[in-house]
């Protein structure tokens, strides 16, 4: 696939994700699609149980394409996640908050889907935003 074909699928999994359709993303993965990310590492089925935990705690996620590059068969983005907490989420009940974090990403593509990706969440600001980690003080 063309650069150009890599970042639109990037756009395509993105406008899936604010759908909150789970069978159009999982489409668009390998099946033997890995994500990392600082806590560990994810499989498909192991996402297969994760998106609709998001869903369900954030009914109205919003991810926003803020940038991206790509070269050969890897696009970076950044991205900005925005929802309110309406389900419980990691043990956390629902607070009703507004929240706002930016996540980075580089995701690998073969054969015109994710086969692996590598993210870095602003979990930490986002516990923040929830109460479940206390801000400094000022």
């Amino acid at each position: 696939m063309s650069i150009e074909e890599n970042k639109a699928l990037v756009h395509s999994f993105t406008e899936l994700e604010n759908q909150g359709d789970m069978d159009g993303l999982f489409e668009l993965l390998a099946p033997g699609y890995i994500s990392h990310y600082s806590t560990g590492d994810r499989t498909v089925e192991q996402n297969r149980q994760f998106w609709p935990m998001i869903w369900n705690a954030f009914p109205d996620i919003h991810f926003t394409l803020e940038h991206m590059v790509a070269e050969g068969d890897l696009v970076a983005f950044q991205e900005t996640f925005t929802g309110t907490h309406k389900g419980e989420f990691m043990g956390i009940p629902p607070t009703g908050k507004k929240v706002k974090i930016i996540n980075t990403c580089i995701i690998r593509i073969a054969n015109g889907k994710y086969a692996e990706g590598w993210c870095t969440l602003d979990d930490f600001n986002l516990m923040q935003q929830l109460g479940d980690i206390p801000k400094p003080q000022d």
